[in-house]
């Protein structure tokens, strides 16, 4: 019996040294652990689910694990990333815009050093001091949507210069709406007000084909003053949402009441991203008479059509990852050809990835039918004009939802922007 005590003793002995061991192996393997990956993307979260993202990656990294945090929409995502940075809780990869990667940059990794970043077309344009903080998921394109036969019934001819297209809408408009009260000839979810984003965000850089033009405003005590780029383009968008085109209802419809009312061709023009073509699709929509053309800007034919483009969900690492070598391994897997690919062929943006090139979807395509197209590549905004921004509180996407409020006072807003701009930047200490 004591014989027996002694080899069950040695036993167990030699069982708690190797489970012990294993334990501090595994807790020593960088590739092992939980990270958390952030979104807010609803197409992205159904292929995640669809796909079995995780799954997929664990083939790869056995001793891995991927927590997805969906979070309702991008306001959301914003305001609980923001909070989330003082706290330390940052998730350990995130996504950013353009204008929220400054907003950031303290709280992200450099992955300058990742084949992802190597093989990215639009990555090395968003690095902040020399460092790739992200690495844009697709490449964004911004294009009008609108319905074929309803521009032939209405007689509207796709509009080449602004003029035209604020014609086109208020004939649409008269035609449809004398029959139809609800129908709406231009649809933006100004409930919502980001929707407004093609018109109040890239409207500036359009005019000016100056991709960084928030930061050059940065530099300016007077960047809303008569006859500057920006108060041009809000001047020419604010006759165009209070000419009757929004609808009898511009500020109670958000955007995916645009989007199903769009479908049902109960709007005729739709301003938004190319991943609206998907959100289109899916509200059930017939696009075999959807057409697509770039919004413009210019004034008359004589200019280059100018055409703004963007890196989109740009996905970087947070300094508050405890596993930071399991979330690179992470965006490495997620732009290699185990990802990618399939990502790319689900929705309908364009690809960020030299590697992995992609045809445009026809519908987005009819848009580069021609050979006058100049490229505007947007860069979002840096710590000085997001810092004057913030003393200020100059929000583009709000301002153009203020437009249709009653008593709204357009040149009487600039020009007190124009006065607070000038006191912030000798606050702050910005030249």
């Amino acid at each position: 019996m004591k014989k027996l005590l002694s080899v069950l003793m040695v036993l167990l002995s030699l069982c708690t040294f190797v489970f012990a061991s294993g334990s501090s192996e595994s807790a020593d393997d960088p590739m092992s652990g939980t990270i958390t990956f952030a979104i807010w993307d609803n197409n992205l979260n159904a292929f995640i689910e669809e796909n079995d993202m995780v799954g997929k990656f664990q083939e790869v990294y056995p001793n891995a694990e991927i927590e997805v945090e969906k979070i309702k929409d991008d306001t959301e995502y914003w305001n609980s990333m923001r909070i989330r940075t003082s706290g330390g809780q940052l998730p350990d990869v995130m996504f950013n815009k353009p204008f929220t990667l400054a907003r950031f940059q303290n709280y992200l990794l450099d992955l300058s050093d990742t084949e992802a970043a190597a093989n990215n077309i639009l990555a090395e344009g968003y690095a902040v001091d020399g460092k790739i903080l992200g690495i844009p998921m697709t490449a964004g394109y911004e294009y009008v949507f609108y319905w074929k036969d309803m521009f032939e019934e209405a007689g509207v001819e796709v509009p080449e210069t602004w003029p035209e297209f604020v014609e086109a809408c208020q004939t649409l408009q008269e035609y449809y709406g004398a029959q139809n009260p609800d129908f709406i000839a231009l649809g933006i979810g100004l409930k919502d007000e980001w929707p407004d984003y093609p018109f109040m965000e890239f409207m500036p850089a359009l005019i000016n084909g100056e991709g960084d033009t928030w930061n050059v405003m940065a530099a300016q005590d007077a960047p809303f003053a008569e006859g500057t780029d920006i108060r041009t383009a809000y001047e020419r968008i604010y006759e165009l949402f209070t000419s009757g085109v929004l609808g009898k209802d511009p500020l109670g419809l958000g955007n995916d009441q645009i989007t199903n009312l769009f479908a049902a061709k109960q709007v005729a023009i739709f301003p938004s991203g190319d991943w609206s073509l998907q959100n289109i699709i899916n509200a059930g929509a017939d696009i075999s008479e959807l057409g697509t053309f770039y919004l413009p800007v210019r004034m008359s034919g004589d200019e280059s059509y100018k055409v703004i483009v963007q890196g989109d969900s740009l996905m970087g690492v947070t300094t508050h990852s405890d596993k930071p070598e399991l979330a690179k391994a992470f965006v490495e897997w997620f732009y290699s050809d185990a990802w990618y690919p399939d990502y790319l062929a689900y929705v309908s943006s364009s690809s960020a990835m030299a590697n992995f090139p992609k045809e445009k979807d026809p519908v987005l395509a009819e848009s580069d039918q021609r050979d006058d197209i100049e490229i505007v590549t947007y860069g979002g905004a840096g710590d000085d004009f997001t810092a004057i921004q913030n003393a200020v509180s100059f929000d583009y996407k709000k301002l153009g939802a203020q437009m249709l409020t009653e008593g709204f006072d357009l040149e009487a807003v600039l020009d007190d922007l124009n006065t607070r701009w000038a006191a912030a930047r000798s606050e702050l200490g910005i030249e």
